[in-house]
């Protein structure tokens, strides 16, 4: 979940908000303390979709629009640098 909320750019209250995650037990989850229950992934994938395939399977799929969130930070570095033509 750390990966994907920072591939977000999002701090943790943010991303509670969004998700409807208690921000604790983000906390708890991102420290390793505990591990997420489907429920929680599903919160997660109803959030941001893009990132279902990956967050189940560890696997993506650019042309399906699933990605992961090592790709969406390069994405969001090129269009930065604007060498990304989307």
């Amino acid at each position: 979940m750390r990966e994907i909320r920072e591939a977000e750019g999002m701090g943790r209250q943010a991303f509670s908000d969004l998700t409807g995650i208690p921000k604790q037990t983000l906390i708890n989850i991102e420290n390793g303390r505990s591990g997420p229950s489907g429920k929680l992934l599903a919160q997660v994938s109803t959030a941001f979709s893009k990132y279902t395939l990956w967050l189940m399977t560890d696997e993506v799929n650019e042309a399906g629009g699933q990605v992961s969130p090592e790709i969406e930070k390069a994405r969001k570095t090129l269009k930065q640098t604007g060498t990304d033509t989307d």
